[in-house]
């Protein structure tokens, strides 16, 4: 049995380059062993992070997956959790679920730190889409993109 102390992690901050987006998390299944999107070569089935986001920050930017689902736990703080066209207040003790199709993202709208946990499955596949952005991502290999629509046949002839 591999076991760590949450406490002892070091909390990896990320940013968006205007900083609208910006959290620090403790990547706890990577520190028991985890090799992020290494399932099921490498790795475990899910993911565990600890999640820490300053008022007004938004935790990610707002993106829908085609397969992961992730699972919120809030540990303390206020936010606004968006869900496609809906917002609903989440607040210390509540938890809330994400399936795959549904497009979310996490706001700090309090005056202190919003901290949660994420558990997310780790498919093997997944695609994202950012439909403020218009943009499309895949988890292996990670790249972003943008599509451009084309007829079936295009290139197959």
């Amino acid at each position: 049995m591999k076991k760590i102390n949450i406490a002892q992690l070091k909390w990896d901050p990320w940013k968006s380059p205007k900083g609208t987006v910006e959290q620090a998390g403790k990547d706890i299944s990577g520190a028991l062993g985890d090799v992020r999107y290494g399932w099921p070569k490498k790795g475990h089935p899910f993911n565990l992070e600890l999640v820490k986001v300053a008022p007004g920050k938004k935790a990610c930017p707002f993106h829908v997956h085609g397969s992961q689902w992730e699972l919120y736990v809030i540990v303390s703080g206020t936010g606004t959790a968006r869900c496609g066209q809906e917002r609903h207040k989440v607040k210390t003790g509540d938890a809330f679920m994400h399936p795959p199709g549904e497009a979310h993202q996490l706001i700090n709208t309090g005056k202190k730190p919003l901290l949660f946990y994420v558990i997310a499955d780790s498919p093997p596949s997944d695609i994202w889409h950012y439909p403020d952005s218009g943009k499309w991502g895949f988890r292996a290999p990670r790249k972003f993109f943008r599509m451009t629509e084309v007829d079936y046949w295009a290139g197959e002839e």
